[in-house]
């Protein structure tokens, strides 16, 4: 139990008016109160959920299945295992994901329908990153998926969990999620609201965050709310699917700012029902088919999503744009085909086909297909991904581009002992058995790690400097 975890008076009263009559609000207050069980989503774009599995029975990994995600899994590690969670070599090579378990409800509630298919999304409040990269996922790195954040200080480590999971049709802005509908009006097949909020259902991962809880401080989060879901809303293309989540279980930032919603453009709201989503969504389920999951009722967070459907065309902004001038070009059809050319003979990695090549000054861009038309109308911080620089004697690939284009099946890959990979990840050049040339793709278990240069008889170590792990690494690790 967290012995130093506080819950307000006021804010106890609220639940009691709220709950459930088939709930208890003494099991509610034991739940919030109990440590949160550890959950992973397993990534897709890196592994098979059954080679996964496969793999992590040899460490004795028990994966109990989360019910609304394929990919997420309630995991027990034996108590030998002292290796922190994010310096496996599993979760440094990006093949799962840290995510609480009501966390992955949202984007399984976007795809919830299999005859929609969604080919431009927008992600308003995305980092860490948890949600885009299991978005990312499910579109199986195809269209264009944009990213969103708000905080500044949040933006790196977004893109460090873009760059880890392989993610490559994503682009990352960095606006007030306020100013999409007039920026980008009804520009996105789907879009996702993971809404700032009060925090009230993670108090059992942060016993802190209920510390400066109030009435008023509610009612000021939800005008922001308020604010954002409408400018969401006119962002999202008619006909087009959006879903609205918040961590917190209050109804003035979840029910009441969904009303608003409906109250501000009428019949071209509809709110799609969540009650089929999973096995057990019932017991969570509202009136309007608004799943409200308090903590005792699956054992995870607090956590609030609606599904919504915009029937029609809505009024929008008008805004004046004055965008920068767009520092990339796209590469001509001659340099495109040298490029793809040498990367394949160099790496045996080829050019998705989704993907545009674009240069700027000596740099090598890979862009998603589906974002291009986007080019003209928003300012991003980073799009796609840097495949390479240029120089004198062809091409410097880069880290990100191995890590988003390569996969295990790369024939000529420099494979590490456990003790190599680990120097690896440190920051340390290694020295394999077998000596080649040139630049190389470095992988661990069959999987790749990274890029390095053959020097001599070692290899030049190309991991990130800003990715280095100094301590605590995968020493128990057993290769398979």
């Amino acid at each position: 139990m967290h012995k130093n975890i506080e819950l307000p008076a006021k804010f106890i009263q609220q639940i009691k008016e709220i709950i459930p009559e088939h709930l208890s609000i003494a099991e509610f207050e034991a739940a919030c109160k109990r440590p949160l069980r550890t959950s992973i989503r397993v990534n897709t774009l890196k592994i098979t959920v059954d080679d996964f599995k496969t793999k992590m029975e040899a460490q004795q990994w028990q994966l109990e299945p989360v019910p609304w995600c394929d990919t997420g899994f309630w995991l027990t590690r034996p108590e030998t295992d002292e290796t922190p969670l994010g310096n496996t070599s599993e979760h440094l090579a990006g093949l799962f994901y840290i995510q609480e378990a009501s966390s992955m409800m949202p984007v399984s509630a976007l795809f919830s329908d299999p005859e929609h298919k969604f080919s431009t999304i927008l992600d308003v409040a995305s980092a860490p990153g948890s949600k885009t990269t299991q978005i990312a996922a499910l579109m199986d790195n195809k269209g264009a998926l944009v990213a969103n954040e708000y905080s500044a200080s949040r933006i790196k480590v977004l893109h460090a969990n873009i760059l880890r999971c392989g993610v490559k049709n994503t682009a990352l802005t960095h606006f007030d999620g306020r100013v999409f509908g007039g920026w980008a009006p009804e520009s996105f097949d789907a879009i996702l609201l993971d809404a700032p909020c009060s925090g009230e259902g993670i108090v059992r991962k942060d016993p802190l965050a209920m510390r400066n809880w109030s009435l008023e401080s509610v009612d000021e989060i939800a005008e922001t709310q308020r604010e954002l879901i409408i400018s969401a809303f006119q962002s999202l293309k008619p006909g087009g699917t959006m879903v609205y989540s918040t961590c917190t279980l209050n109804l003035t930032e979840n029910h009441q700012v969904l009303e608003y919603l409906q109250s501000t453009f009428g019949d071209a709201v509809t709110f799609e029902p969540l009650n089929t989503l999973f096995d057990g969504a019932e017991k969570a389920i509202t009136e309007q088919g608004f799943l409200h999951i308090f903590p005792q009722i699956f054992d995870c967070e607090g956590f609030f999503v609606a599904k919504i459907q915009k029937n029609g065309s809505v009024e929008t902004p008008k805004v004046k744009k004055r965008l920068r001038k767009f520092p990339f070009s796209p590469a001509k059809t001659r340099e495109g085909r040298e490029i793809a050319d040498a990367l394949r003979a160099s790496l045996q990695i080829e050019i998705p086909v989704e993907s545009e090549i674009w240069l700027r000054d000596s740099e090598v861009w890979l862009f998603p297909s589906a974002l291009v038309p986007l080019l003209s109308e928003i300012k991003f911080d980073r799009i796609g991904v840097k495949l390479a620089e240029t120089h004198k004697k062809g091409f410097k690939w880069q880290h990100e581009a191995v890590i988003a284009l390569s996969n295990h099946r790369q024939e000529e890959m420099v494979e590490l002992t456990t003790e190599q990979a680990i120097e690896w990840y440190m920051g340390r050049d290694v020295r394999p058995e077998l000596v080649g040339k040139g630049e190389v793709i470095v992988s661990y278990q069959n999987y790749p790690i990274g890029l390095g240069k053959w020097v001599g008889n070692r290899v030049k170590n190309g991991y990130p400097r800003d990715l280095v792990r100094d301590k605590n690494l995968f020493k128990d690790n057993k290769p398979l």
